[in-house]
């Protein structure tokens, strides 16, 4: 364990995967992949690779769970049984289940909840790769597929973590920083709005630490933004161009 804190950052300043701390891993976003599904998305961030499909909104079984004046959302974040390196148990874990209400409850403010009472949205998010950082990449490509859906939304939300390693505070956690660094710190965040949706922390930061990592946090979630929009007007485009 000590070995690894020592390696985590070079005398060079660069991070194990030769990033230097207030770099993003390489991302790639794609929206519009399922055909079956009324919204869709995919994310490459690093080595997750995740895929998020909406349906809805739909009238709500069994209707007593129904809401008057709003929609009802309900998100399912789920790692496939190869996702990691020792197999993982197809059942729901205790820490899917707790997941699946972090994203829930990151994508709602940016939805138009009371425009559809008395439905449900269901957004189904599988992780077929993970290498850290999951449940941010699952908030940005979940709000993509929303949009893909064409749900009314204030705004989409991208996420990204920032943390600490070896006393540095870094950006976009890889699976071996979050495990062996000091903190963890993920947001997610509507640029348009500039409204947090998620903080959460998992460790020890001092304040000025605490600041700095939550700016370098939004500062990432702003540069995942543009991605996102720009993979939304890619899909548009290559249908105009389809249809020419």
């Amino acid at each position: 364990m000590s070995q690894k804190t020592e390696t985590l950052i070079d005398k060079n300043g660069l991070r194990i995967d030769g990033r230097r701390p207030d770099e993003l891993r390489p991302i790639k976003v794609e929206v519009g992949v399922l055909s079956n599904a009324d919204g869709s998305a995919y994310i490459e961030q690093g080595k997750n690779k995740i895929l998020a499909a909406v349906y809805g909104p739909k009238e709500l079984h069994p209707k007593h769970l129904a809401l008057p004046d709003r929609m009802v959302l309900r998100c399912r974040y789920h790692m496939a049984p190869f996702s990691v390196q020792e197999r993982k148990s197809p059942a729901p874990s205790r820490r899917e289940i707790e997941l699946s209400k972090v994203v829930r409850e990151a994508l709602e403010p940016a939805i138009f909840m009371e425009y559809y009472p008395r439905t449900a949205i269901d957004v189904f998010i599988e992780v077929l790769q993970a290498d850290g950082g999951t449940r941010c990449a699952s908030i940005t490509v979940a709000s993509l597929a929303l949009a893909d859906a064409g749900i009314p939304m204030r705004d989409l939300v991208a996420a990204c973590s920032a943390g600490k390693v070896d006393d540095t505070i870094v950006l976009d956690l890889m699976d071996t920083e979050d495990k062996v660094g000091s903190a963890d710190l993920p947001v997610a965040y509507m640029p348009n709005l500039g409204v947090v949706t998620l903080l959460q922390m998992d460790g020890i930061l001092t304040l000025e630490e605490f600041e700095k990592a939550v700016n370098l946090a939004i500062d990432g979630c702003k540069r995942i933004y543009a991605m996102q929009k720009e993979a939304l007007r890619a899909k548009y485009v290559s249908i105009k161009e389809s249809e020419e």
